[in-house]
């Protein structure tokens, strides 16, 4: 029996996907064989690319550990992807409460399976380009109160927000509820350490994910921080911010800050 035949309906296990492509980038079981294939067809193309999935993650990790050090207990995630190691929930905390939301039906209900237990974390289906549907959706109110600071982990997504979808005004349109002292965690794909032939060779490369990719540069990932006060380092390389142990030079294909809501 091929993967297709027992897939979920409206699954395409023949096209690779961002969440599944990350999955295997991050040693998990939630990927299919076009999602490997594409994995090391990038890889040839570009050694070590890789890397960046794991810097991001790194850079959650320790971005979560931050917050929570400062008091913060709400974290909504856009763009969760699918569950993996050190989630935002695990990082965070049993005393935390935590809405993951993704557009990806099988990454909803794979979060969905993984909290079924858990009564202070959910997961929702949810278009990030259209934020008034999120924020208003029953789960997302039920749980998180806007009234108190909120961590909004906006985490290596909106490469995959086209610039006609206007990520600033997506950006802006969750920012605006949001009481102070809520913070907002970011990291996007950049090309600005690519060489020309390596831009030619990603840009064919990302053709083949069901999602379009638009990578940016630090002046525009950092216009998405306005009404935020960045925190230092500022917008930074993902392994440079606020490192907790030696690390490996950066690959320089994410940039990464966390901005605070005055």
């Amino acid at each position: 029996m091929t993967e297709q035949a027992w897939l979920p309906q409206g699954v395409d296990a023949h096209r690779p996907t961002d969440a599944r492509v990350h999955d295997y980038a991050l040693g998990g079981k939630d990927n299919y064989a076009i999602d490997r294939a594409y994995a090391h067809k990038l890889a040839s193309l570009l050694p070590g690319s890789g890397r960046p999935i794991v810097e991001n993650a790194r850079f959650v990790r320790r971005a979560v550990r931050h917050l929570r050090a400062l008091g913060v207990r709400q974290f909504l995630e856009i763009g969760s992807g699918l569950p993996r190691r050190g989630n935002v929930h695990e990082v965070a905390g049993p005393d935390a409460t935590v809405v993951y939301v993704d557009y990806d039906p099988v990454a909803v209900s794979h979060f969905q399976a993984v909290l079924s237990a858990n009564s202070s974390a959910a997961a929702i289906r949810g278009d990030a380009t259209k934020p008034g549907t999120i924020l208003a959706d029953p789960v997302v109110t039920g749980m998180i109160d806007f009234d108190r600071p909120v961590a909004l982990m906006m985490t290596y997504m909106l490469q995959l927000v086209s610039d006609a979808d206007d990520p600033r005004r997506i950006v802006g349109e969750f920012r605006e509820p949001l009481a102070a002292g809520s913070h907002l965690v970011l990291s996007h794909a950049t090309l600005e350490m690519l060489s020309p032939a390596e831009i030619e060779a990603a840009g064919l490369a990302f053709e083949e994910l069901r999602e379009p990719v638009t990578l940016r540069g630090r002046a525009q990932v950092t216009e998405l921080f306005d009404g935020f006060e960045l925190l230092d380092p500022g917008v930074v390389a993902a392994p440079e911010w606020r490192p907790d142990r030696p690390y490996r030079d950066p690959t320089g294909w994410v940039l990464a800050g966390v901005g605070r809501k005055p």
